[in-house]
This record gives structure tokens, C-alpha cells and sequence, in this order.
């Protein structure tokens, strides 16, 4: 899957200087592809979200996330949650999440369209026995590449390492992603989960 071209961006000056007053940097060179998975570790703190936002508005990478559409309905907080990327998903739906994801990746492709879903395989802030394979069955899936956004507290930096071509081989898979993270520093270290799909993750791999 060899990008035609790299896709314009236009970045956000008050955004780097944001990140620049707090002692941050971002390291980004380009979007090759116009749809992938952005999956972005660690996630160990609240703050990682503030620094991600302001990241993604310096580049202008316009990588979207997902949230239960409940929280959309809240006034104020919706349109807020809106203005920052999020788009609402539908939990009970009979695809699924992993599912609408595809689907929306799917139909971005056939469109042209720009489109990234960002996510963190962890699934939540606290130490977790390995991450959810969510963000793996969605970009096999939908056959997309996975962009690695490390958030480094050690260097204060957030840099977009490696897109990655999933071959279905998962342990080769999860090896190269492995290597992308390696060396990385969370806000909490000891809350850093390792970087192996968990075995719910290895199970629903498995039955797709």
C-alpha cells in the first residue's frame, strides 16, 4: 500500500505555542495515507488527552476518536465534544464497534476522503494484563495502516513514529509496534500496560 502522495495539512501556530510554554514538542513528518488507525500509548493520565488535543491541532492531523453516543446528547458538552473530533458511536449497534469503524474506514476509501481513527488500545488509564484488539480488527479489516503516536513525559515530546501494514500475522504484528513504543515514558510508568493484545483481544481475533 505505497501513499500517492502525502496529504495537506495546515497546523495550528497558537496550538504549538501552547505546547511550547509547557516544554513540548511534536515530531510529525507527514501523513502518507488519507485513512488509518491512529493508536496512540500510553495512557496513564488525564493530561495525555490535553496534550493529544493540542498536538493534533499543531499538525492538523485530523484524526477523529470515538464516544458513547450518549455523551453527545449533553448540551454544550456534545457540541464541545464535537469540536475536538469526537463523533458519537453506537455501542449496541449489530456491527459493533469494530464494525462501524470499518465501515466508516471502508466508505472514507471508496469516497477519498480524509479519515483516522485514534484511539488507546489500552482501553482505560489504569495498568491493564495487555491492550484490546479493537484497533488491530479494524485496521485488518478495513485494510489500513496503523499510525503510532508515542506520548513521551521522559522527553515531553509526542512523535508519530511508523505506519504499520498489519499482515494478519499478529505476533510479527505486534512485534513491529513493540519496537515503535519501546523506550517510551508514561506520566504514571507503573500504570504503562505491555504491549500485547490481552486474551478477550487473542479470542475474538481469532473467531474473525
Amino acid at each position: 500500500m505505497a501513499p500517492a502522495e502525502m496529504v495537506p495539512l495546515r497546523g495550528s501556530p497558537l496550538a504549538r505555542w501552547f505546547l511550547s510554554l509547557w516544554g513540548w514538542r511534536v515530531v510529525f513528518h507527514g501523513l502518507p495515507y488519507r485513512q488509518g488507525v491512529v493508536i496512540i500509548y500510553p495512557h496513564t493520565s488525564n493530561w495525555d488527552f490535553v496534550i493529544l488535543v493540542l498536538a493534533k491541532w499543531a499538525v492538523g492531523l485530523p484524526a477523529t476518536f470515538w464516544g458513547k453516543d450518549t455523551l453527545f446528547r449533553i448540551p454544550l458538552f456534545g457540541r464541545w465534544m464535537r469540536w475536538i473530533g469526537g463523533k458519537p458511536v453506537i455501542r449496541n449497534a449489530p456491527q459493533g464497534v469494530v464494525g462501524q469503524a470499518v465501515d466508516a474506514l471502508k466508505a472514507a476509501k471508496e469516497q477519498g476522503a480524509v479519515l483516522w481513527w485514534a484511539l488507546s488500545p489500552e482501553g482505560t488509564r489504569r495498568l491493564t494484563p495487555g491492550w484490546r484488539s479493537g484497533f488491530y480488527q479494524a485496521a485488518l479489516g478495513a485494510e489500513v495502516p496503523v499510525g503510532l503516536v508515542r506520548v513521551d513525559f521522559a522527553r515531553k515530546e509526542v512523535r508519530v513514529v511508523d505506519f504499520v501494514h498489519l499482515t494478519g500475522d499478529r505476533e510479527a504484528d505486534m512485534a513491529r509496534i513493540r519496537a515503535g513504543f519501546d523506550g517510551v515514558v508514561a506520566y504514571r510508568p507503573a500504570w504503562m500496560s505491555p504491549i500485547v493484545l490481552n486474551k478477550q483481544g487473542q479470542q475474538q481475533h481469532g473467531q474473525q
